[in-house]
């Protein structure tokens, strides 16, 4: 098969060298061009997308949204946790009135509020076909039953799994009050929980590890430990797949964010080790008798405290327009990780989304913009796959919903309830 101009230039493109500035790259970057970008209260500025897709915003209005699913009836859900702090004051809410050719969202329902820091969902159908939705708030993970077209729950949630709610404040790299969730096609249930702290030596297990549970919370057990704050938690193509951030007390170029397809029973290594120019690495504040060599590598890694966050994989079999297109870079066969982003904005990592290769061997620069001359626009967040080449993305700076598509030819989004 011959590959187009477009093509060649995708796998020639901006590679993130892992470990150092977020701007170096081993080869000449993807083309990206600017989209201006108009905001409600009159706020302006470029975003930088590959020639041939485009970006608009769908919603604006909300907080501090963060992750979307999509439900049984293919209504776009998404959490709202307010603000950074540890609060009540959390929402779902259903982004309602899709209009595909506008590319918007005519509003946002209130589907649950007064919640404590909700930042993942899910939904499942159990094996008696009942639908439930299910909602990761600091202290515990809940469901409740899903009905088609139900604008509120229709009955009280069920507590599935219990979780530590306390730790180190923020400002000292704890503790990561977020927990997110993804359920495998075996049916389990998956459950990411941070650590309490920085770097510290947990006194509970439950502490910076993924959980494999049944849909009822039952035969709970440590997935894969060592995993400092796995925020973007995955199931893909028979496996999960989780980003996780490191710590900050090594400097400002190490230790690298990391992508994990990860593997049952694996420990990962924090506070212990970390992965830096492709070598897993010993942290000096936390030798152990058993080392690093058992510490898998990452799948893919980003600079260090870019804060890798959602993600979102676009499968290879996508078909709505051609694998060579010559009109824009396809996703198709590849991630999309969005880097929200360092605390010290001068620092100037992440602030942008990376498109990585399903098997990790390269990552180029898909959306840049968010950080400009010093100032934060915006923090990516999540991401949700909207038909082939095509997807949502939260920034929970601004409280915005932006859709990103293929500007020629055109592709259909996922098919959701539509206002004319």
């Amino acid at each position: 098969m011959r590959l187009s101009a477009a093509l060649i230039a995708l796998l020639c493109a901006d590679v993130v060298l892992a470990g150092t500035d977020a701007s170096a790259a081993r080869s000449a970057p993807l083309s990206l061009t600017a989209h201006r970008i108009e905001l409600d209260g009159g706020r302006r500025f470029d975003l930088q997308l590959p020639a041939g897709y485009t970006i608009s915003p769908a919603l604006q209005g909300l907080k501090r949204v963060r992750f979307f699913a999509l439900s049984p009836d293919r209504r776009v859900f998404a959490t709202d946790m307010h603000d950074l702090g540890d609060n009540r004051r959390g929402v779902v809410y259903i982004l309602d009135g899709w209009n595909a050719a506008g590319g918007r969202f005519s509003g946002a329902i209130p589907y649950l509020t007064g919640l404590r820091n909700p930042n993942s969902i899910a939904f499942h159908v159990d094996t008696e076909g009942r639908q439930w939705l299910y909602l990761a708030l600091t202290d515990k993970l809940v469901r409740y039953r899903y009905r088609n077209g139900d604008d509120a729950p229709s009955g009280e949630a069920e507590t599935v799994a219990t979780f530590p709610d306390y730790g180190l404040s923020y400002k000292y790299g704890g503790w990561h009050l977020t927990r997110s969730i993804a359920f495998a096609d075996n049916g389990k249930l998956y459950v990411s929980v941070g650590s309490s702290c920085n770097a510290c030596l947990e006194k509970e297990p439950i502490r910076a590890s993924v959980l494999e549970m049944n849909p009822d919370g039952s035969e709970s057990r440590e997935y894969a430990r060592g995993l400092r704050n796995a925020v973007g938690l995955a199931f893909i193509d028979h496996g999960l797949v989780a980003t996780n951030q490191g710590a900050d007390h090594l400097g400002r170029d190490r230790p690298e964010e990391t992508l994990y397809r990860l593997e049952d029973g694996a420990d990962y290594g924090w506070p212990h080790c970390y992965q830096w120019q492709g070598r897993v690495r010993a942290d000096p504040k936390f030798p152990r008798s058993a080392g690093c060599d058992a510490v898998p590598k990452a799948l893919a890694t980003f600079p260090a405290h870019s804060s890798a966050l959602g993600l979102a994989y676009f499968s290879a079999t996508d078909t709505s327009s051609p694998a060579d297109s010559p009109a824009y870079p396809r996703l198709a066969g590849s991630h999309l990780v969005a880097l929200h982003g360092s605390t010290n904005a001068r620092l100037g990592r992440g602030y942008r989304v990376v498109q990585t290769t399903a098997d990790g061997s390269e990552t180029r620069t898909f959306i840049d913009g968010f950080l400009q001359g010093g100032k934060v626009l915006g923090r990516p967040c999540g991401i949700l796959a909207f038909g082939d080449d095509s997807f949502l993305l939260s920034d929970d700076r601004r409280g915005v919903v932006y859709y990103v598509r293929p500007s020629l030819p055109p592709t259909p989004p996922i098919a959701l309830p539509v206002t004319p």
